[in-house]
């Protein structure tokens, strides 16, 4: 067991600089856009990792990390099998939060919104462009579901690959995309003293509102 003691004494100053408004720009997915490539930039690992916060019929939440497939002024979008448990929590309340969070640069970024399904047509192009054995994987896994064993899930990939030898693997039914539409976004630059500066772009009917936030 860790030892309480060590787990208080371990921190970090933070000191990448100060965040100031006259630093942002005006557009919220524009700022985004800039923050995503410093980040793929000095992040080695996954920086389109983001954790999804979803809540299911009962109010109980639920998180996970899944991966940022691409992004433009209606939201963020990332793919998943349509009948596993995020999910079943977005068809039943489309509130969900997205967060990123990247030491390296000691920034992370809320972003709160609604989910939508994406189209079929446009999980079908991105579906095109994924590796093979990341298409067959699509349609072996039953996701969240109980898995009696690895080797089922082995011999359910061999059918799948004898299935759709020498032919392109058809998009599953039951796997698409959900959009993000972001109602707020939230920027936060860690500083000395856990002074953080964190500033939140409000969505308004003519563009965004940026308040700053106490840290």
């Amino acid at each position: 067991m860790t030892d309480e003691r060590s787990i208080d004494q371990s921190r970090r100053e933070y000191a990448r600089g100060p965040l100031e408004l006259e630093h942002l720009d005006e557009d919220a997915i524009v700022q985004f856009q800039q923050w995503f490539e410093e980040a793929c930039e000095h992040v080695d690992l996954e920086p389109n990792a983001m954790t999804l916060a979803t809540v299911d019929s009962e109010g109980a939440p639920a998180v996970r990390t899944v991966l940022l497939k691409f992004f433009d002024q209606e939201g963020f979008v990332f793919f998943t099998n349509l009948e596993s448990r995020k999910a079943e929590h977005i068809d039943g309340n489309k509130r969900v939060a997205l967060l990123f969070w990247w030491p390296a640069l000691e920034r992370q970024i809320e972003i709160n919104g609604v989910a939508e399904r994406i189209s079929s047509v446009e999980a079908a192009k991105y579906f095109m462009t994924r590796p093979r054995g990341s298409q067959l994987g699509a349609w072996v896994s039953h996701q969240s579901q109980v898995l009696t064993s690895r080797k089922a899930l082995e011999m359910k990939l061999d059918e799948m690959k004898r299935k759709f030898v020498n032919r392109e693997v058809p998009l599953p039914s039951f796997w698409g995309g959900y959009r993000v539409v972001p109602g707020s976004i939230e920027l936060w630059q860690g500083q000395p003293n856990r002074l953080h500066d964190r500033f939140k772009y409000v969505r308004e009917a003519e563009g965004w509102r940026v308040l700053r936030l106490a840290p």
